[in-house]
């Protein structure tokens, strides 16, 4: 009877160790999986704090202003209407070449803008250039011209084109004068002297030469005339002739 006794025992304590043996895998198995959830939870975390620091970043990085570039047809028009004003004597290329930029500069000398050499849309829109779609998204700077305020008036001009100031009439001056009196007289066209004013004679012969030059006949001693004469024009006269071209778009406009 004891033996039995003592057997029902040992068996009593060894059910009583599986049953701890098995409480204690099944509490570390707990532990493993609460530190698992655990880990990915801090992991998710970090990683939305990455992506919105980053998104943050991005959106508070600033915007870099488009940049206004001429099309190569507008620079081509350009430089047709830069040497009408005998203001540029090289070919319609479409390239910003150096001697674009220096004609480019004069002009803006002689139209109230700063005299950058490129062609900004304050350029265009004085020369009577029609702008892109994407270029009229772009706005005018006020940085473009010499005098402050000026923004309000392009656009005010581009909206009527009637608010053109006409520029002074082109006037040679008496060396100019003296010069195209001998070319008249070596041309025998002028009978006269080399006297430097503008008489009638000298109108009459200025008219034969513009005529034998297939230049519009005014007996007038203008831009076009002194060119053909390879008599250089002052710089004064330079900006006379580019306010006049410049008028003449805005009236065509």
């Amino acid at each position: 009877m004891r033996k039995l006794f003592l057997l029902s025992v040992e068996i009593d304590v060894r059910e009583a160790e599986s049953a701890l043996s098995h409480f204690a895998l099944e509490t570390t198995m707990l532990k493993r999986i609460i530190l698992a959830i655990s880990v990915l939870f801090l992991l998710s975390i970090g990683v939305f704090a990455q992506g919105t620091g980053s998104s943050t970043a991005t959106a508070e990085k600033p915007k870099k202003a488009p940049i206004f570039r001429a099309t190569k047809d507008q620079i081509n028009e350009v430089q047709t209407k830069l040497k009408a004003a005998n203001l540029y004597s090289g070919e319609a290329t479409g390239k910003l070449d150096t001697a674009t930029r220096a004609s480019i500069k004069t002009w803006q000398g002689g139209n109230g803008l700063k005299q950058t050499g490129t062609l900004n849309r304050a350029t265009l829109e004085k020369m009577g250039i029609e702008l892109t779609e994407s270029q009229k998204a772009i706005p005018v700077s006020e940085s473009s011209f010499t005098a402050p305020g000026d923004v309000a008036g392009m656009k005010k001009t581009s909206k009527s084109g009637s608010s053109a100031k006409r520029p002074a009439p082109f006037r040679a001056n008496t060396d100019q004068i003296k010069a195209a009196q001998k070319i008249l007289r070596d041309g025998k066209m002028l009978a006269g002297g080399e006297d430097g004013k503008l008489d009638d004679p000298t109108r009459v012969g200025l008219g034969k030469y513009q005529e034998a030059n297939s230049l519009r006949v005014t007996k007038t001693l203008n831009a076009a005339t002194l060119e053909k004469m390879g008599i250089a024009l002052t710089d004064k006269q330079k900006e006379q002739v580019a306010s006049q071209a410049a008028y003449d778009a805005a009236k065509k406009n």
